[in-house]
């Protein structure tokens, strides 16, 4: 911080407000992963978790809702929803997002 830099003190203090770039990344990587699983399943399926879970727009819709544009009943929508996320747990896709997913406490 001599007289010839450019250097301001301010570049050195840390915007808590600023996005981590690290945590950024990781966000986009783990979008990109999910998105790879989710397309190893029906179209059907995937379009059913997308929507509950509001992976397209950041919106999650209920069964009712889900149940009302596929044209079936909420309880097909549950069924349809809970064999999809019993193919997510399979083996081979959980280790696809094996470094995403948090360790459980011992």
């Amino acid at each position: 911080m001599g007289e010839s830099e450019e250097t301001n003190f301010g570049d050195f203090i840390e915007d808590k407000g600023a996005e981590n770039p690290c945590d950024m990344t990781a966000v986009v990587l783990l979008k990109e992963k999910i998105k790879d699983v989710l397309e190893t399943l029906t179209d059907r399926e995937r379009q059913v978790l997308e929507q509950r879970f509001g992976l397209v727009d950041g919106y999650s819709r209920t069964l009712e809702e889900v149940g009302r544009q596929f044209r079936v009943t909420r309880e097909r929508i549950r069924q349809i929803e809970a064999k999809a996320l019993r193919k997510m747990r399979h083996p081979t896709r959980i280790r696809q997002l094996e470094g995403f997913l948090e360790a459980p406490e011992v």
